[in-house]
């Protein structure tokens, strides 16, 4: 059982190492995650993709290869709401039917959850703890999903980065080719200044 301590959204990592959390929501998506992971593989860098469970059932494959690869799977919800106006019930569903999915189709259970949004509830905090699954949050959005342009992208999460940052990004959900070509061109730069990536430990 989860400490309530552990029960909170974590929004940083120990900040006494130059690491970064790097986290993609909203896929899997043909499209562009792909893309994302030819990236990831380039660099070295272990990720976390918070998966949706709609988008899971439609490319399995795709879950299994962003698997085999070594990052970490979370829990996205299975269609995306806003967790703070549902029922226990409903909340319960959202996260069981995917966690259901992902172990089925990765033979790993996902210890990590992240609400839409960022939109917590008291109920989606205590439906995660009883399905065993901890919080993550982020620290840096360089808002992504609303397709600010690559150099948007790209500045605002240079310039918001620090040792312990959690950074979001969104590989599903819409075009995302700004984000991939943002990814291409921070990635190096975070490394050239000393940064390693890693996932958050299980």
């Amino acid at each position: 059982m989860l400490t309530d301590a552990e029960n909170k959204p974590v929004y940083e990592l120990d900040a006494g190492r130059r690491a970064v959390a790097l986290t993609i929501d909203d896929g899997p998506d043909p499209r562009y995650t792909p893309a994302v992971l030819a990236l990831l593989q380039r660099y070295g860098i272990r990720a976390t993709f918070f998966l949706i469970g709609e988008n899971v059932v439609e490319h399995a494959a795709l879950v299994r290869e962003i698997a085999d690869c070594g990052h970490h799977i979370g829990n996205h919800t299975w269609t995306h709401p806003d967790l703070r106006h549902m029922s226990e019930g409903a909340v319960r569903d959202e996260l069981e039917r995917t966690s259901d999915l992902l172990h089925r189709t990765t033979g790993r259970q996902p210890t990590w959850f992240r609400a839409p949004g960022g939109d917590w509830s008291p109920v989606s905090l205590k439906v995660a703890a009883d399905l065993g699954m901890r919080n993550m949050a982020w620290s840096v959005d360089p808002r992504d999903w609303a397709r600010p342009g690559t150099s948007a992208i790209t500045d605002r999460i240079l310039k918001d980065v620090r040792p312990g940052s959690i950074v979001l990004n969104h590989d599903g959900g819409g075009d995302r080719s700004q984000t991939v070509a943002a990814l291409k061109a921070y990635l190096p730069v975070l490394i050239d200044s000393g940064y390693f990536f890693t996932a958050p430990p299980n």
